[in-house]
């Protein structure tokens, strides 16, 4: 989140030409000021048997670039804005660029900050205009690094924060994308708002509490397509640091779906241990997910659950099942290469939560139909990555990720294939 980033620091430091890119004071007193930041990666990939040989493309190779540019100005200490502009590019993808990965030209970000109250002990920021939202682990609402094009949505957001205790409540817009420039479409109803609370005590794990509402003209489930208005409220209990880790996080959904009624849930436990005075600081995780399929198709009523706006790598870095009607076991671990490597290996196994639900992508979009299967192993995923940070500016990510199709899969596909994920990523970012 490039707007999180705070340059006032260098407003007495040497005036070389980096620091003048970052910090260019307006004022004397240095209240009023100017930065400039971008970002370029090029990423390859290369998927054999995309979606399990069910598109019929067995080698799939393509170029993703993207590259951003924002200027982030302070007019006063209370008063700031902030734009930034976006190019995403696919090349050579056998059948065309997928939702997630083409957008010639847009804005990603452009909003006025307003600081209300603006104390050392306590804050409160009115947004309003374009922006990014990303909030506790991804799940629901994120800014999906991950995918060539990250979210952004249109709206306001009230951010109250003490040392302590913070919430954002919000009023949202999505827009439709397309793959010109400056040719999204404007979103002409609000669709997305809530409110979110993250509560800090010294000693005691943290604590975020939730709630968010959608609403959307069109979605698509097993159970079929129909319009939907849906609730979410949720909570979260997370540790991260030295020694045990943990995450736990649950939520219950409930709405409509047509003229039939809502009921859904997720529950996800995730714990580990970070060996902070072992050489490389390795640590081990194990995380599992339940998350609601429907019970009965054509019934009217909907207990798969929505992701809404999740991030495309909760489930490994290129994962090929989607936070909808799954019981997943994911186990992985990590370890430090020198001082410049982090390293990743991860297990992944996917069931069907409900028998007369399906397969969802990445994104909660329906995949494909299981309520004639019996069947329930979806597949296992097997993943590896690296990190490698040459500096603060250059990045490289390497990934491969190998997946084993399970019963559901086989009976499901007609000519079944296990597939096989390679990328790598170099990053530029200043």
């Amino acid at each position: 989140m490039r707007f999180d980033e705070d340059y006032s620091g260098l407003k007495d430091s040497a005036r070389t030409f980096y620091r003048k890119i970052k910090y260019t004071g307006l004022s004397n007193n240095g209240n009023a000021y100017i930065s400039f930041g971008g970002a370029a990666r090029m990423e390859y990939v290369d998927f054999n048997n995309e979606d399990w040989g069910r598109l019929g493309i067995g080698h799939n190779a393509f170029l993703l670039q993207r590259y951003d540019v924002h200027a982030d100005l302070h007019l006063h200490e209370r008063f700031r804005i902030f734009a930034q502009i976006r190019s995403a590019w696919e090349t050579g993808r056998s059948n065309g660029p997928r939702p997630i990965d083409e957008d010639h030209l847009n804005i990603q970000n452009l909003f006025i900050d307003a600081a209300i109250i603006n104390r050392k002990d306590q804050q409160l920021i009115l947004r309003a205009g374009r922006q990014e939202l990303d909030y506790g682990s991804g799940r629901l609402i994120s800014v999906r690094e991950g995918p060539n094009l990250r979210l952004y949505f249109d709206g306001a957001k009230l951010m109250y924060s003490t040392s302590r205790w913070s919430i954002d409540g919000f009023a949202m817009m999505a827009d439709t994308t397309y793959t010109g420039a400056f040719d999204n479409k404007r979103g002409k109803q609000l669709n997305l708002w809530g409110l979110y609370s993250k509560i800090i005590i010294p000693a005691f794990p943290n604590i975020d509490l939730y709630y968010i509402g959608i609403k959307r003209d069109r979605s698509s489930f097993e159970e079929g397509i129909n319009k939907e208005l849906r609730h979410t409220a949720g909570t979260r209990i997370w540790r991260y640091g030295g020694g045990f880790i943990y995450n736990l996080e649950a939520a219950w959904q409930f709405g409509t779906f047509g003229s039939g009624r809502i009921n859904a849930w997720t529950a996800s436990v995730e714990a580990g241990y970070l060996f902070e005075d072992l050489p490389g600081k390795p640590a081990i995780s194990l995380r599992n997910d339940y998350i609601s399929g429907d019970r009965k198709k054509g019934d009217g009523d909907l207990q798969s659950f929505n992701p809404l706006y999740p991030k495309g790598g909760y489930f490994g870095f290129s994962p090929q099942i989607g936070p909808v009607n799954l019981i997943d076991l994911h186990p992985y671990a990590t370890i430090n290469i020198g001082k410049k490597i982090l390293a990743q290996a991860d297990v992944v196994l996917n069931w069907r939560y409900s028998l007369q639900d399906g397969i969802y992508r990445p994104s909660g979009g329906f995949n494909l139909a299981g309520s004639s299967s019996p069947e329930r192993h979806i597949g296992t995923a097997y993943l590896a990555s690296f990190v490698y940070s040459m500096n603060k500016f250059l990045s490289l990510n390497c990934g491969f990720q190998y997946f084993k199709t399970g019963a559901f899969i086989r009976d499901m596909t007609p000519t079944p294939k296990d597939g096989l994920f390679f990328n790598t990523r170099v990053s530029f970012k200043f």
